[in-house]
């Protein structure tokens, strides 16, 4: 495993190499469609991209939680969290990486 993050100057570095786009061309397509997936994601919509997964949005219900250095019950409010699932092309891409 390496410490490498890819970040978004990393995408739109690579759509202005790959598409020939200017660089803040570039910047601003990433950013159209980062924002176009977290707006779909807030309505509640499931975002799907082919061959990579799905991301969704889940509402978790109320529960009593336990801190785990005390013991204590703790109230957790009901939330949504984002959940990814990822294609199975990604998941058998991820674990050929793997091989040595």
């Amino acid at each position: 495993m390496t410490d490498k993050t890819l970040t978004r100057m990393d995408l739109s570095e690579a759509v202005f190499r790959e598409v020939g786009l200017s660089r803040n061309e570039s910047a601003q397509l990433v950013e159209s469609v980062l924002e176009h997936l977290s707006d779909a994601l807030v309505r509640g919509e499931q975002v799907k991209i082919s061959s990579f997964g799905t991301f969704s949005v889940r509402d978790k219900s109320a529960r009593v939680g336990r801190n785990p250095k005390t013991g204590e019950e703790v109230p957790i409010n009901p939330r949504r969290v984002l959940t990814f699932r990822p294609s199975h092309l990604m998941k058998d891409r991820v674990a050929a990486g793997n091989k040595s």
